[in-house]
């Protein structure tokens, strides 16, 4: 049974606008901290371990919540698990603002972590709820776009509020920001009416028995352990960009929050753009073309990561950066889409979550490992080491596509009954 809705085009593209602001809200303020570390180590008295504690307690709850968010939103009304999520998280950002101790920062950012758990497993349902095969990449590249922005946002506004004003500043105005969209929304977000096999057969299913099915499905898995290696990277460069760049180039607070994040996350808006319109038509052609465009991305990104470690002028910082982050959105532009390939409509929720749980779990080490690897090899060494995962994923993706066009996997946009 078909599960796609059959709606003017114009809401199907409104729909991505609106939840384009909601998903920059939720990397801005995820995002906002790692550019004040410096004024966090010593106000509060942290070591690099301990800061680095603060990054991964996030993480670790949004990786622990994924699976059961995404179970979740294949049940209840996608509409109100989005703005739910956007008040309960953005109430923990401005709680952030309080905070006067480091088990305080743990807290909030941990419960931050658990309310952000809940939007993307929904967001991507209900993305695909609107959007087919056909639409897909470009539905979902345009919505990650608002990770790069709000990222760049959450960086570069958060130092220079705190250089200004204090770092509790920002902290305040994010998370009302973030209420205040909520409450818009409440008036302009639809709640899609899903067929009824969807939510009879959801009601009898049990959570484990979900998860295992996607957990058992092989071409699922092996985009996991990707998506587990690209993360990693990915939080090692928003975790300690910023302070890379404060320690090793001496530039303010907020120079090093602007340059950690504007020039490489600007790019990755262009790849990931370009990235979900060359798979859209890839894919309609060939089997397995998103996986390709993913694999191509992460390819080409290897050699630029190894320069941003090791080079020693800004301006070949920034080109290294720049490089970086357009190759990034060219695999970040279908990382849910190739999800969508070989996992049916009623578990995608379930199937997203895992996915996110799985990546973060990864992702959450990354901010400890960098921190201790450090102390004994410096961190521009570290920093480029993980040029190497790259070129390993890379592969693992070109693989996994020729897999799939050998036994002829089609894109699955039905129920499972």
């Amino acid at each position: 049974m078909e599960q796609e809705i059959k709606t003017s085009s114009s809401y199907r593209w409104w729909l991505i606008g609106m939840l384009w602001f909601v998903c920059f809200c939720n990397y801005a303020d995820r995002q906002a901290i790692f550019s004040i570390f410096p004024l966090l180590r010593t106000e509060l008295r942290l070591s690099d371990l301990q800061l680095g504690v603060v990054a991964s307690s996030f993480m670790w709850m949004y990786a622990l919540a994924g699976p059961f968010a995404g179970w979740v939103s294949d049940r209840l009304s996608l509409r109100g698990v989005i703005l739910g999520a956007l008040a309960f998280w953005s109430l923990m950002t401005a709680g952030t603002a309080i905070c006067h101790s480091y088990g305080g920062l743990v807290f909030f950012r941990t419960f931050g972590g658990l309310g952000e758990a809940f939007y993307y497993p929904a967001a991507m349902a209900l993305i695909g709820v609107y959007h087919g095969a056909q639409t897909r990449s470009r539905a979902m590249a345009l919505h990650q776009s608002g990770v790069y922005i709000g990222t760049i946002a959450g960086g570069s506004l958060s130092a220079v509020i705190a250089e200004q004003h204090g770092w509790r500043t920002s902290f305040f105005w994010f998370g009302g920001a973030g209420i205040a969209l909520c409450a818009i929304l409440l008036f302009c977000l639809r709640s899609p009416h899903r067929t009824s096999p969807l939510q009879t057969e959801g009601t009898k299913a049990r959570f484990f028995h979900e998860a295992g099915e996607v957990l058992s499905n092989g071409y699922a898995m092996a985009l996991m352990g990707v998506f587990i290696g690209a993360n990693f990277v990915a939080v090692v460069f928003l975790t300690w960009l910023p302070t890379y760049l404060y320690n090793k180039f001496h530039l303010t607070l907020s120079q090093a929050g602007f340059s950690s994040t504007a020039y490489l996350q600007v790019a990755s808006v262009s790849g990931v753009l370009l990235g979900g319109v060359l798979a859209d038509r890839i894919s309609s052609k060939r089997i397995g073309g998103r996986q390709i465009i993913q694999a191509v991305g992460l390819l080409c990104g290897a050699p630029l990561i190894f320069l941003t470690g090791w080079t020693e002028t800004m301006a070949g910082l920034i080109a290294s950066m720049i490089g970086f982050g357009f190759f990034k959105g060219l695999y970040d532009a279908n990382i849910w889409a190739s999800l969508y390939d070989v996992i049916p409509v009623n578990r995608r929720g379930v199937a997203a979550g895992t996915m996110n749980s799985l990546g973060w779990l990864g992702g959450g080490i990354a901010p400890i490992a960098i921190a201790a690897g450090s102390r004994r090899f410096g961190m521009s060494a570290c920093i480029s080491a993980t040029s190497l995962i790259y070129l390993g994923l890379s592969g693992a993706l070109l693989l996994l596509a020729r897999a799939m066009k050998k036994n002829q996997l089609r894109t699955r946009d039905t129920v499972t009954l």
